[in-house]
């Protein structure tokens, strides 16, 4: 089964915090043993300051097996959607559209999404197994 991964779960890995760091390794060693790992373009944007440089980054990247998998417009069309919806039922603005844009991007590229955030993508993608 292929798994998206968000940016929380790879910043715990590079971060210095141990606890954290270890759980998200742990969880991402299963995700990579049932499959495929990918991360979006958006992901990949948001980890950029984690790391020294562009060859930093794609090798951790690589490192993991993770592939990068762009967003398109009928993903974007479908965030933008989900995002109305979030809005409408008064969502205030702290959650921006690159959430949902990563949450639309895993329903359609992949059949799990590791997270830690799970209350906010369960509500809003709730056909998404996320772990």
């Amino acid at each position: 089964m292929t798994t998206a991964v968000d940016t929380n779960i790879l910043v715990d890995i590079v971060a210095p915090d141990e606890t954290i760091g270890q759980a998200s390794r742990e969880l991402l060693r299963i995700a990579y043993d049932r499959g495929p790992v990918l991360v979006c373009d958006i992901v990949y944007a948001e980890l950029v300051p984690a790391f020294t440089s562009r060859d930093t980054l794609d090798s951790a990247l690589h490192l993991i097996g993770a592939t990068v998998s762009p967003i398109d417009t009928d993903i974007a069309y479908i965030a933008g959607l989900r995002w109305g919806q979030y809005r409408r039922a008064g969502g205030p603005r702290t959650r921006i559209l690159a959430d949902f844009l990563i949450g639309a991007h895993a329903i359609a590229a992949a059949g799990a999404f590791l997270t830690r955030d799970r209350g906010f993508y369960s509500t809003y993608f709730p056909e998404l197994q996320v772990g």
